[in-house]
């Protein structure tokens, strides 16, 4: 727990510095959140996204009447 929690606050620490150099809420976070998470803004998922969003719930409803 008490790594988490420094993991928490130097990700806030960094999200804060890159605000002050970018000015813009939306890019620090983006800047500094890990690629591999796929954190996307709201409202800006993209169709192929919700393509295979949708896919992968239609694959598990199949599996689910077999």
């Amino acid at each position: 727990v008490k790594e988490l929690m420094v993991f928490l606050d130097v990700a806030v620490f960094e999200i804060i510095l890159a605000y002050l150099e970018k000015r813009d809420w939306k890019e620090a976070f983006f800047s500094v959140l890990p690629q591999r998470k796929g954190a996307v803004p709201l409202g800006e998922v993209n169709d192929s996204f919700k393509h295979a969003l949708s896919g992968k719930e239609d694959e598990d409803n199949d599996s689910d009447s077999n």
